[in-house]
């Protein structure tokens, strides 16, 4: 019997805390798995192991396995298609359509991740081969007539329709919307062209992608001498990958500033393509732009409350954001008297700078409280208490890990069993990204073609932490503490619902809600009563006393307006780039809204949004996070602030947001939450009162 059927046959029917301790052997604490480097384990566990695979899938014992695995997935998509098209109108219709998905994504998503964190170039070339051959197979599928006429069929039929259960009619309906934004509805030449425009847009996505990474250079001759030594080198020439926000030189911060945003006329170019290329596909399918496209089935719904919320915002910042600017520029001119005007790249650094002078809040006092591990048991511990989840570390397969210091956590309910697994690839290593994120490997779903079996999510979360050395273990900032908790949100949200279809499991749902269980993550992060289970000094430990993490919440409000309102403008830009069309460059649209909704002034030969590249994946969507948090706020103010750990209420969360994924209106899982239907300008206010200084945050009475 297998490792996990013989966990679900121990759960069912003996009980999981009497399985785990006369059975599961092999498994550590969470906490001391990621306290410890597993790279000698792993290396004599290979030894007695065949290779098993990337994620154990089987062809992946090599990067020509992608070719395999993509042929595959599209025989069986010929299959599946002729499957949908003679059926009988019905769930069963449905059911084909996502086993067609899921088949596809099984192999696309996993890709979508090789191709950017394998360390072999191999498998990221292979990775990136099947993601544009398989997204030109969905877009082609996308504009099927013979498809769509299938699912048109069943939802023109409302007797058949009315018996559907909710689930499967609005899967239905959202298959559905994918051909109508396709363009399913024209004749066959607009057709065609509707698809030679996306899968153009694949590859200007991807040239921008990847020129937005891509840093600039200058002659050394050009930089002062002694700044050298903060660039990468090349020849004569000096790269400059960054920005520098954080450096203490005014002179680095702004060169650093004015050279990596000056202006790549190729990028450039393909960035005013792909918008236009967008709004044409926008306009071909029936929207009046691209915006309204990307939002028709988000809870914005539209630009115009997109818009809305954005200037309300805003207008009710205004007074707050005046104030945060003239600290910094005051901030600024007691540090450089014959250089204080305020300049773009002085906002991170000065806000930076008030805070730990006024909080007292240096990195370095908080890192020995949160080492990795402590953080995993912390977390470990919050769910255990909300949902009845535990987190625990399994020893992956030879091959089955990309990297050796990835680890694999089986997440299990003290009820239900497995629910599924995440791959944490925590550590930096070379080549690899400088981002935070969740990647979906697999989603869940029930495979009604495997007597109701339910298919395990598998979801990698990806970190850039320090390594554990001999002396010490992995140790965190707060802000890495945090952001290891946002993507630990994402990955509940995967693990948690129990979705019948794949199209719609975990984060496949709108954008604007898709990150609100994340950022939700963040207050409990924050909350000394969550904090206090888990933050000891990796040393002594001593506690982290509620002061300190009192002065830690305080000190995000200082500046914060300022923090927002760059978030506005960016957001914004997002907005008016995929609007209609201006008939002007992006750096004049550019300069006027940075007047406007951010108040520092443009730098002339500068081109922010070249390397602004969210404009990819959040097309028109960026001021997701701004609304996210809005909702994340109400929720927890009306849900968790008097009991971050109250099991009831975790429930509900569970069951009225986590549980669903993309299968519900977004909307209609918040008002199930929140017992009410918020307006926008209550989710402005939620955002505004959060930078009300003593909001929500509780001190013990008496010092650890």
């Amino acid at each position: 019997m297998s490792a996990c059927r013989r966990l679900l046959y121990f759960v069912k029917h003996k009980g999981i805390l009497a399985f785990v301790r006369r059975h599961v052997t092999t498994w550590s604490p969470v906490g001391a798995a990621f306290n410890t480097n597993p790279h000698r384990r792993l290396e004599l566990f290979e030894q007695n192991n065949n290779n098993v695979g990337l994620f154990g899938v089987p062809e992946l014992t090599s990067p020509a396995g992608f070719e395999v695995a993509t042929k595959g997935a599209l025989k069986s998509t010929r299959h599946l298609v002729d499957k949908a098209c003679s059926s009988i109108p019905g769930a069963e219709t449905v059911e084909a359509f996502d086993q067609l998905s899921d088949g596809l994504c099984k192999v696309a998503d996993l890709a979508d991740f090789v191709k950017v964190a394998h360390p072999d170039p191999a498998y990221r070339e292979a990775a990136e081969k099947t993601c544009i051959e398989i997204g030109t197979v969905v877009e082609k599928l996308n504009t099927n007539v013979e498809l769509c006429k299938s699912l048109k069929d069943l939802l023109d039929k409302p007797d058949i329709v009315s018996q559907l259960d909710p689930d499967t009619r609005r899967v239905a309906e959202l298959f559905m919307f994918d051909f109508e934004i396709s363009g399913i509805h024209l004749d066959e030449k607009l057709r065609k062209e509707a698809v030679a425009l996306q899968v153009k847009l694949l590859d200007l996505s991807h040239e921008f992608l990847v020129g937005s990474r891509m840093p600039n250079r200058i002659a050394r001759s050009a930089i002062p001498e002694h700044l050298h030594l903060h660039f990468a080198k090349e020849g004569s020439f000096i790269q400059v990958g960054g920005l520098h926000a954080d450096s203490p030189d005014d002179l680095l911060r702004e060169i650093a500033y004015r050279i990596y945003l000056y202006p790549n006329a190729d990028l450039m170019r393909c960035l005013e393509e792909l918008l236009k290329c967008r709004n044409k596909l926008a306009k071909l399918v029936g929207f009046e732009s691209f915006a309204h496209r990307a939002l028709k089935g988000t809870m914005a719904k539209s630009p115009e409350t997109v818009t809305n919320f954005l200037q309300l915002l805003t207008d009710k910042l205004s007074d707050r954001t005046t104030k945060d600017f003239n600290m910094m520029r005051d901030c600024k001119k007691k540090l450089n008297p014959h250089n204080s005007e305020l300049m773009p790249w002085d906002h991170p650094y000065f806000s930076g700078v008030l805070r730990a002078e006024r909080y007292n809040i240096e990195p370095s006092l908080y890192s020995p409280y949160f080492s990795l591990g402590a953080c995993m048991e912390g977390l470990n511990n919050l769910f255990s208490q909300l949902y009845g989840i535990s987190l625990m570390s399994e020893a992956p397969s030879a091959g089955e890990v990309w990297s050796n210091d990835v680890r694999k956590l089986a997440v299990v309910h003290e009820t239900e069993g497995l629910l599924g697994y995440i791959y944490c690839d925590f550590f930096h290593r070379a080549d690899k990204p400088h981002q935070d994120c969740h990647f979906t490997i697999r989603g869940g779903r029930q495979c009604q073609e495997m007597d109701g079996q339910y298919q395990l999510p598998v979801v990698v979360l990806m970190l850039s932490l320090p390594q554990p050395t001999k002396s010490a273990p992995t140790l965190l900032t707060p802000g890495m503490m945090e952001n290891l908790f946002h993507e630990m949100g994402h990955a509940m949200h995967s693990m948690l619902g129990r979705t019948r279809y794949q199209h719609v499991t975990g984060t496949r749902c709108a954008t604007d809600f898709a990150e609100v269980p994340s950022i939700l993550m963040e207050y409990f992060a924050t909350d000394y009563r969550v904090i206090s289970q888990f933050a000891r000094h990796y040393q002594t430990g001593r506690p982290l006393s509620a002061s300190m993490v009192a002065r830690l919440c305080e000190s995000k409000k200082l500046c914060g307006a300022a923090d927002t309102q760059l978030q506005v403008f960016y957001a914004v830009l997002d907005q008016i780039y995929h609007g209609k069309p201006q008939n002007r460059s992006t750096t004049d649209i550019l300069k006027e809204m940075q007047q406007k909704f951010y108040g520092l002034p443009y730098t002339p030969n500068t081109a922010w949004q070249q390397r602004f590249s969210h404009l990819i994946g959040y097309g028109a969507k960026y001021y997701s996070y701004l609304m996210s948090r809005a909702v994340a706020s109400m929720v927890w103010r009306q849900c968790f602030v008097q009991d971050p750990l109250n099991r009831d209420m975790g429930e509900r969360y569970r069951r009225e947001m986590l549980a669903h994924g993309g299968a519900k209106e977004p909307m209609l899982m918040v008002e199930g939450m929140l017992q009410r239907r918020p307006t926008v300008e209550e989710l402005v206010d939620a955002l505004v009162s959060e930078l009300n200084h003593n909001f929500e945050t509780f001190i013990m009475d008496s010092e650890t």
